[in-house]
């Protein structure tokens, strides 16, 4: 069974393709020490069944997803979001 990690900051690249902007995901352990990982891992992790991610907006947890863009690139998104993933985008830069 995936192991469930909420997302609370991302790195973006210098892109303006949304699609291609988050570079990693970031959030904390119950522990309190941070974690940080490519989205790539992430999404081979998602892929693997090996985790599942989420991130909260409007006080409400929502699934992340990983979608295929129209030239066949996978990324994250939101369940919730359309063909912008905002409710990523919007996160804090994560530090370190």
């Amino acid at each position: 069974m995936a192991s469930k990690h909420e997302i609370k900051c991302i790195n973006k690249t210098d892109r303006y393709n949304a699609h291609e902007r988050i570079r990693a995901i970031g959030g904390q352990n119950t522990d309190g020490s941070r974690w940080k990982l490519s989205q790539e891992d992430a999404i081979a992790g998602m892929e693997a069944k090996k985790w599942q991610f989420f991130v909260r907006t409007g006080g409400q947890a929502v699934d992340v997803t990983v979608a295929v863009s129209r030239f066949g690139n996978k990324y994250l998104k939101t369940v919730a979001d359309g063909e912008q993933p905002n409710n990523l985008l919007s996160l804090y830069e994560c530090v370190g």
